[in-house]
């Protein structure tokens, strides 16, 4: 490896030896990038992958709220605010009890290289909180997002900070957090959130837009590959946004989705995932996805048992993760080889573990990944902060169509980028050097800061 790389790595490593997901992140992106650091000895002197690699501020404080039976409970709360070089702080909050500093750290690094990728002034931020949302009422939901607000609003703004939603933050949280932090500042101003409802300053096909932005990339690399989606079967883990409007976007494109999954088990159509029937379940009833088999006692079950998700043993042409990081192991992409895939797109973040994505390349899979192949999701609200400062609505038609033109944009800049440095096809490496190169040209013209 490239002196100045290994260095780095080795420095982080030390620094951050208690955050293996933040380090899993770092190692994917520097590895990658070597090519390009070979090329640019100047790198190396003014410390440019030292300052990359460091977040410009990590904020964490405690949120308090109290439960529907009176009892006071204690989280924690996080905004990872990596960088600002292109554009205002930009990415999602995420609600669970796997939310810890690495996760969060790991989710903002790869957040400014997405955002980087959309070729939009947004920079990269993530945020987040320990806290459950399952299993609590709407009380409970509304007291904790209000809590989390309270200390959150000091930190954030439509030119300095703006949040969305991730895994646990949906519409309901979104509207939550917005009406508190109106009340605090007394002020309408629509553009510091986005994922918010269409009545007070959403997007139509902000919901859509993750899920559909994987199926326009997807679409772009196997037509890049004398290939199409049409009479493909797909399997998808997950069962929310990115996972539902990934399949019916896969649908309308002639693909054939078999199976769909939630953190307890998978389900298996093979006439076909009817997706109405998982919209009532999930957007509606919130229910767990086994309940699929009341009304199509013809599907399969299979329960989690252990780290590999059943959804991978399913034979399929093409496999789209979208649940959440690391749920596609070594096992799973062996299995999925062995059963004849021909390309994985990831629909979550760094969904992958690092050596499935090497076993899946080595063995001539297409991987979409995660940081171009699910930037729909924040292109969108990029496209949702600038109706907010128009004070304007765009039809479901137009953002749909600016969607798909950003998604092109995108793989063709990952495509560029794999093809000038000699990795054609590869396009993780081809999305880590695009990216990298848009922001190592903005840290150098900023000077040392």
């Amino acid at each position: 490896m490239n002196e100045y790389l290994s260095k780095v790595i080795e420095h982080t490593q030390q620094l951050n030896a208690d955050q293996p997901e933040y380090m899993q992140a770092v190692k994917e992106v520097l590895n990658s990038i070597e090519p390009v650091i070979e090329r640019h000895k100047e790198y190396e002197e003014c410390a440019l992958l030292e300052r990359m690699v460091e977040p410009e501020r990590c904020i964490l404080f405690r949120v308090p709220w109290v439960d529907d039976n009176g009892k006071v409970k204690v989280n924690r709360g996080y905004r990872i605010q990596y960088s600002s070089l292109i554009g205002p702080y930009k990415g999602g909050l995420r609600f669970h009890p796997s939310v810890n500093l690495s996760i969060m750290k790991f989710l903002g690094f790869e957040q400014i290289f997405k955002n980087a990728l959309t070729g939009l002034p947004i920079g990269g931020a993530k945020g987040g909180s320990d806290f459950d949302p399952k299993g609590k009422t709407d009380g409970e939901i509304m007291r904790f997002c209000q809590s989390f607000m309270t200390e959150l609003y000091r930190h954030i703004g439509a030119d300095v900070d703006v949040p969305a939603g991730d895994i646990g933050v949906g519409a309901r949280e979104i509207g939550y957090l917005f009406g508190q932090y109106k009340r605090i500042r007394d002020a309408y101003e629509g553009g510091v959130l986005t994922g918010k409802d269409i009545s007070y300053g959403g997007s139509l096909a902000r919901k859509e837009a993750t899920g559909y932005g994987l199926m326009f990339f997807m679409r772009e690399m196997l037509s890049a590959h004398n290939n199409s989606l049409q009479g493909k079967t797909v399997t998808i883990s997950g069962s929310g946004n990115v996972a539902i409007y990934a399949c019916e976007k896969a649908q309308a494109m002639g693909a054939k989705v078999v199976a769909m999954s939630d953190s307890n088990g998978c389900i298996y159509d093979e006439n076909g995932i009817d997706l109405d029937c998982i919209k009532e379940i999930k957007e509606v009833r919130r229910g767990r996805i086994k309940e699929y088999l009341n009304t199509h006692p013809e599907a399969e079950y299979f329960e989690n048992t252990g780290s590999h998700s059943p959804v991978w043993n399913i034979k399929t042409d093409i496999a789209l993760p979208c649940a959440t990081q690391n749920e596609l192991n070594l096992e799973s992409a062996k299995i999925l080889v062995q059963n004849g895939v021909i390309a994985v797109g990831e629909g979550a973040n760094m969904p992958c573990t690092q050596d499935a994505t090497d076993y899946l390349l080595e063995h001539n899979v297409l991987v979409a990944p995660a940081k171009a192949a699910n930037a729909g999701g924040v292109a969108t609200s990029a496209i949702e902060m600038s109706q907010n400062s128009m004070r304007f609505y765009y039809t479901f038609e137009e953002v749909e169509a600016k969607l798909e033109k950003i998604m092109i944009h995108i793989f063709n800049e990952c495509k560029t980028a794999s093809d000038d440095f000699g990795h054609h096809g590869n396009y993780v490496i081809g999305a880590n050097i695009a990216a990298f190169q848009k922001l190592a040209s903005a840290m150098i013209a900023q000077g040392i800061v």
